[in-house]
């Protein structure tokens, strides 16, 4: 399938890549845990977007246990809680963490969301729910861990890549965690292709260079 072909069928796929990055299984690769190294390269000298808002607040679309800003014209949107038993369990869930709000970034021009995902309790670091994330992607491989701050609020991101079956290719992911006293965190930037989630970091970057708790 070219990518011509694909953008061409953007209006059909979308549903499709709403779901990319939620499927199970127990693939991934050991991960680079070097301070320094791999994602905190990658976030070295990187752009934030223009501020458009904030989310994690009283209607700001999602409340959550943080806020952090949005990248202008993002629209956030709280998920449903889904039943166990639901067909889109397996959708709404990867592995210790549910998805509980979606960033939309098509009215940005982008076709990809920032995702929230949040965990239960406080039995699990930021870390451990952030391994548990990838590691429930069985198309994830190049994981690479670092730990970072914003303000005062320990930050652990992952960069990784996933093996995209719609595209035919290997396309580049983030995501970043943080502990809460209602449970951690995850963050995670999706996109069609590699292109796209190029054109997402900056508003990822702004959301994890702004993260505090709620």
């Amino acid at each position: 399938m070219t990518r011509r072909t694909v953008r061409g069928l953007v209006p059909v796929l979308l549903a499709a890549v709403a779901l990319a990055g939620c499927s199970s299984g127990s693939g991934g690769t050991e991960a680079d845990t070097k301070p320094g190294g791999g994602a905190a390269a990658h976030g070295a000298g990187a752009k934030t977007a223009a501020k458009g808002g904030t989310v994690g607040g009283s209607g700001s679309g999602c409340e959550l246990p943080v806020v952090f800003d949005l990248a202008q014209h993002w629209k956030a949107k709280a998920v449903a809680p889904v039943e166990p038993d639901s067909e889109l369990a397996g959708l709404a869930r990867q592995g210790p963490v549910g998805m509980v709000c979606e960033i939309d970034a098509k009215p940005a021009g982008h076709i990809g969301f920032l995702r929230v995902w949040q965990g239960e309790g406080k039995a699990s670091t930021a870390r451990q729910a952030l391994e548990g994330f990838v590691k429930a992607d069985e198309n994830a491989s190049k994981i690479t861990y670092t730990q970072t701050e914003a303000g005062k609020l320990s930050v652990t991101e992952v960069a990784y890549t996933v093996y995209s079956k719609i595209m035919e290719e290997s396309r580049p992911a983030r995501a970043f965690a943080v502990t809460t006293p209602d449970g951690p965190v995850v963050v995670h930037l999706g996109g069609l292709d590699a292109q796209e989630h190029q054109g997402m970091l900056p508003a990822f970057e702004l959301a994890k260079r702004s993260v505090r708790l709620g």
